[in-house]
């Protein structure tokens, strides 16, 4: 939901944004949840199948953002060579308080909550990134 939703709301430079999961056994479309809410709040929902995390995609050292907190340390205990300077939690690196709840498993309305506070924050990021 996070890239559509920075891809939605744009920055003022192209950027690439990816969606990487740190437990992706093998390809799988959205989350049927997750896309409801994107279809209900005017977002596309085409072409996505879930990638999971790799080496490769820390080459040349992106900026990492997670949901919580448990998955960015996750991400430096399986990937070494990741720069633990560009590695955060989006919330804090955005100047709010709190984590946004990964909503898997949970209800839509979770999904929603999920949603609602993804904007909040992408919104600051965009914000960030138009800055730098």
């Amino acid at each position: 939901m996070a890239v559509a939703i920075l891809e939605d709301i744009g920055l003022n430079r192209p950027i690439e944004a990816v969606a990487r999961g740190l437990v992706v056994l093998f390809p799988e479309p959205l989350n049927q949840k997750a896309e409801a809410v994107m279809i209900s709040n005017g977002l596309p929902v085409e072409g996505y199948m879930s990638s999971p995390l790799t080496a490769e995609d820390l080459k040349e050292d992106p900026l990492v953002l997670t949901m919580e907190e448990k998955q960015r340390l996750k991400v430096l205990e399986m990937f070494p060579e990741a720069n633990s300077a560009n590695v955060h939690v989006l919330t804090e690196f955005v100047g709010d308080e709190l984590e946004i709840i990964d909503p898997y498993g949970g209800t839509l309305q979770m999904y929603g909550l999920c949603y609602e506070t993804l904007v909040a924050s992408v919104r600051k990021l965009v914000n960030i990134l138009n800055e730098q």
